[in-house]
């Protein structure tokens, strides 16, 4: 029987490899609709360890920080953005009200998560 961490864990990188290009989703929203809505911090570390094929770019804070632990930092997690059509602001931001992606039949108003 499976742990609930590697539950979680095939749950969170699930969805990331759902999000399309040029879209993103929240650490914070990918825990909850994973299931735990307080892991936010948990994603992060998914993220930093796990499936390098998946698109982690397209992770970022609830306020559309980019991820200074990204490989190559902020700049790095910046120039992969760029290169899918993404906007980076200079200070290394994303707009979330204007990017953000809800897997279909997950939207915040089913959810409650808005």
């Amino acid at each position: 029987m499976e742990s609930v961490d590697t539950n979680f864990r095939q749950r969170v990188e699930a969805l990331v490899a759902q999000i399309p290009q040029g879209r993103v989703m929240t650490y914070g929203q990918l825990a909850a609709l994973a299931g735990s809505a307080y892991a936010a911090r948990i994603v992060g570390g998914i993220a930093h360890f796990g499936d390098p094929d998946l698109p982690w770019q397209r992770v970022v804070n609830k306020q559309g920080g980019l991820a200074s632990g990204y490989p190559g930092g902020r700049d790095g997690h910046k120039q992969v953005l760029e290169a899918e059509g993404v906007s980076v602001s200079d200070d290394y931001y994303v707009s979330v009200s204007e990017l953000l992606w809800w897997p279909p039949g997950d939207e915040p108003a089913q959810q409650g998560l808005l």
